[in-house]
């Protein structure tokens, strides 16, 4: 295994990490203006005629009275990001862009402070507790013909599962801006994003204005704890299933969406101990 102890600069000294990520946003905010990409930005009250994926995410989980205040405010912090995206069309040729359309999470725009994950740890943060809306985009994304242009994922799981229905690692992390989630439409259809919450959860749906003929299924393979040197990692694999919905789901392509391998910060009930020069 590689030396995990040894920190970035920017993770040495407050000053140092306030540099590296305004010199990042900076960046973006450049490549936002020259990059030539068309982002999506339309935004209507009208729903496009099909659906093609819906999914709920739970808004309060169980992760210790210390974190009930942080679940409370994510809350907030979900209705106001998801009030910048619910209803957006990407038309032909048009990117999504999370960091884009929501913008940065402050207290002036009336954002408190939620749980984000950061450098191994998790803690509160302005705006925290957003990613829920990214992962949930995300599931949705992949069931579609979409493309992925720029994902993230935490590289550590803080917590046990919870009454978990996605598998691990097929949700998108987003910190304003450098760390954005994107997805381009380079079909000839128009899709809509529509987010809405209920009394226990965040809901949404991707939606479409052509029926396609065919859908995606989307299976966990190869999920595993281990213990290496002490230390506790999961992985998995994500795969995609393409098939033909009026031939009794006919596989016409299968393919591998993301492998995931990450640091559990907890001991996980059943696990396998394996030597770290499987994985060095």
């Amino acid at each position: 295994m590689k030396n995990k102890s040894k920190k970035l600069l920017s993770q040495r000294h407050p000053l140092f990490y306030f540099i590296s990520v305004w010199t990042k946003r900076v960046k973006r905010q450049l490549t936002w203006h020259i990059d030539n990409k068309k982002y999506a930005s339309f935004r209507s009250t009208d729903e496009l005629e099909y659906r093609i994926k819906k999914h709920q995410s739970v808004l309060l989980k169980k992760l210790g009275e210390n974190n009930e205040q942080l679940q409370i405010n994510k809350v907030t912090n979900l209705k106001i990001a998801a009030s910048k995206i619910n209803g957006v069309e990407i038309r032909p040729g048009e990117t999504f862009s999370f960091c884009k359309l929501v913008g940065r999470p402050t207290k002036r725009k009336g954002y408190l402070l939620g749980m984000e994950l950061t450098f191994g740890e998790a803690r509160a943060g302005i705006g925290g507790g957003i990613c829920q809306i990214s992962n949930l985009i995300h599931w949705l994304v992949i069931h579609s013909p979409l493309t992925v242009t720029e994902r993230y994922h935490h590289s550590f799981d803080p917590f046990p599962d919870d009454g978990r229905v996605l598998p691990f690692g097929s949700g998108a992390t987003v910190f304003y801006n450098y760390r954005d989630y994107q997805f381009t439409n380079n079909t000839a259809c128009t899709f809509q994003i529509n987010l809405w919450f209920s009394d226990k959860c965040l809901e949404g749906e991707l939606r479409i204005n052509k029926e396609l003929d065919y859908a995606y299924h989307i299976e966990e393979r190869e999920h595993q704890f281990l213990k290496i040197d002490s230390l506790f990692y999961r992985k998995n694999e994500i795969w995609r299933h393409k098939i033909l919905k009026f031939q009794s789901g006919k596989v016409i392509e299968t393919e591998l969406v993301t492998k995931n391998f990450a640091r559990v910060t907890y001991t996980p009930d059943n696990y396998i101990e394996v030597e770290a020069s499987n994985y060095s």
